[in-house]
């Protein structure tokens, strides 16, 4: 399926929507990214496995989730965790955000983790994540003799306080 969303797929900004991007997709039926409500901004992706599997706690697990996109340049997908996987069971994805950059093109998989103190069940066709696009800027890096002084200088982690 992959070789096919290489050759088949276009992605393009729509020009009469502001608020919308074209993406192309090649998605297994049953698979394609969905918006759960019309102020959405992320479409769940839902884990394309044959049964389920027990995600113990600690534990890591890829998950195939059927969908295969081609971006427009400048943009990029975000998968980005489920809150109710999170609040209730402690699953999450382990590199929130994980991005999809504009040339890939092979099937987007998932990295779960569970955080939580029991196993969880990872049932065929469950909402495991959502997918956000948006655009991106590319940065040109310029070298410098020295940065420019801040307030905060080189402060990292807590070093604006906790309140």
């Amino acid at each position: 399926m992959a070789t096919e969303v290489a050759a088949t797929a276009t992605a393009t900004v729509d020009a009469d929507a502001t608020d919308s991007v074209r993406v192309g997709l090649r998605a297994f039926p049953g698979f394609e990214p969905v918006y759960a409500s019309t102020a959405a901004a992320g479409a769940d992706l839902r884990a394309r496995i044959d049964q389920p599997v027990d995600l113990a706690a600690g534990e890591r697990l890829l998950v195939a989730t059927g969908v295969f996109l081609a971006l427009p340049d400048g943009y990029e997908a975000q998968v980005r965790p489920r809150s109710g996987l999170a609040v209730r069971h402690g699953v999450t994805v382990l590199n929130s955000p994980g991005t999809i950059d504009s040339d890939y093109r092979g099937e987007i998989q998932v990295p779960l983790i569970n955080h939580g103190r029991e196993a969880v069940t990872i049932e065929p066709r469950m909402r495991i994540a959502q997918l956000v696009v948006a655009p991106v800027l590319r940065a040109v890096f310029v070298q410098l003799e020295s940065l420019p002084v801040t307030a905060r200088g080189a402060g990292g982690f807590g070093s604006t306080g906790h309140r």
